[in-house]
């Protein structure tokens, strides 16, 4: 399947998920698969997509949720695809499918669609983003696995799920945070906001810890960050930086740009001149920044 084919269905894959998909010419989507009749299938027959970026689910919500399935059932069939024989697998739905099980439900309504593993994988991704299902370390991933596993670009993930491509590119840099980081942002300890402003930092696990035992705002926590970056340009304390040290000005212009790009940049200024450098690591990287020069 060619590259345009790949990006046209996964934009459509909502659409096609509920079942609009007879209203779209067939000349637009392709050949998409047919939706089968909802069936009840038993609940034991149904698993989850290990691949699925979604790992965390909240367990209050989630015993909300069972409690309205056990007065009103699903309303919203599961999605999913065949394995095997009887045996079926979760494209969009897990919250409900865990939910279920919680109620005590033996057999859950569901939509078959019959897709493949890439399909599967796209459409699960976009369809959590668009229902903002995925904390922000969730989404980060889900990104970053379509562009290594599918040879997306930033621009084409933007486009496709209505989002910014720099709204991609900074939950990109997300990926960038030591571990211990990641988790307070997976938990929900620390927000996206906090975290990036972390990035260029000399310590983020140190100064996630502050933040969050000073409950700073994401305001304090960039002024925070600020003051440690200044400081590694300024390891003299007050002193006259050496003549190849950057100071925060140009440090912060790096940052500024890497945000917008996407990417690590580095800026080099002597006098009234000096270089500015873009390091990319895919052809597709290098073709989106001359898309973007070329707009301007």
């Amino acid at each position: 399947m060619n590259e345009d084919n790949s990006k046209r269905r996964l934009g459509r894959g909502l659409a096609a998920l509920i079942g609009e998909m007879d209203q779209i010419p067939a000349a637009e989507i392709g050949a998409a698969p047919s939706v089968n009749p909802d069936r009840l299938v038993p609940i034991e027959f149904v698993g989850r997509n290990p691949r699925n970026p979604r790992r965390y689910f909240d367990e209050s919500e989630l015993q909300d949720l069972a409690s309205s399935i056990r007065q009103h059932g699903i309303v919203q069939p599961v999605v999913v695809r065949t394995t095997s024989d009887n045996r079926y697998e979760i494209i969009a739905g897990e919250r409900r499918w865990r939910a279920a099980q919680l109620a005590g439900l033996t057999d859950i309504p569901v939509i078959i669609r019959d897709v493949d593993d890439r399909t599967a994988l796209e459409i699960a991704i976009v369809e959590n983003v668009q229902r903002s299902d995925l904390n922000p370390l969730e989404e980060a991933m889900g990104y970053e696995l379509l562009i290594a596993d599918h040879g997306y670009t930033q621009n084409d993930l933007g486009e496709i799920i209505g989002k910014s491509r720099s709204h991609v590119a900074n939950s990109l840099r997300l990926l960038k945070l030591p571990d211990p980081v990641r988790e307070m942002l997976a938990s929900g300890t620390l927000s996206a906001g906090h975290a990036r402003a972390l990035v260029p930092t000399s310590d983020p696990v140190a100064l996630a810890r502050a933040i969050v035992a000073k409950g700073m705002s994401v305001r304090d926590a960039e002024r925070l960050a600020q003051n440690d970056i200044k400081s590694q340009s300024d390891p003299n304390h007050g002193q006259a930086p050496r003549k190849d040290e950057k100071d925060a000005d140009t440090l912060a212009l790096e940052r500024t740009l890497s945000d917008v790009l996407g990417l690590d940049v580095t800026v080099n200024h002597k006098g009234n001149g000096g270089h500015l450098k873009i390091s990319y690591k895919t052809l597709e990287q290098l073709e989106e920044i001359c898309r973007l020069l070329e707009r301007r």
